[in-house]
């Protein structure tokens, strides 16, 4: 099996066959390593339309971790996570001799 350059996410559930369903945007707003971006680009589902699917399809107990999770991950979105890249190549290149 060829292995891809992007780490792949691990999960319980399997990744559902069509993309713009609204199964496999649950399943990609879980996911760490995919961004808002990718799911707007991929399923047409906005930030805000992805929050309200998930606000209906979840228990409340399970949507409030999912937002809890979201809002603090800063890989969830992609200029965030660029950004943090950037800090850590720029610190780590300070030690470098």
């Amino acid at each position: 099996m060829k292995k891809s350059l992007r780490p792949t996410t691990k999960v319980k559930n399997l990744e559902p066959n069509y993309k713009g369903s609204p199964d496999w945007v649950v399943w990609a707003a879980w996911a760490d390593r995919i961004t808002f971006e990718e799911i707007k680009e991929k399923s047409g589902y906005s930030e805000s339309d992805v929050i309200k699917l998930m606000r209906r399809t979840l228990k409340p107990s399970s949507f409030r971790l999912w937002r809890k999770r979201a809002k603090n991950k800063s890989i969830k979105h992609r200029k965030k996570f660029e950004n943090l890249r950037k800090r850590i190549k720029s610190k780590i290149s300070k030690y470098d001799y």
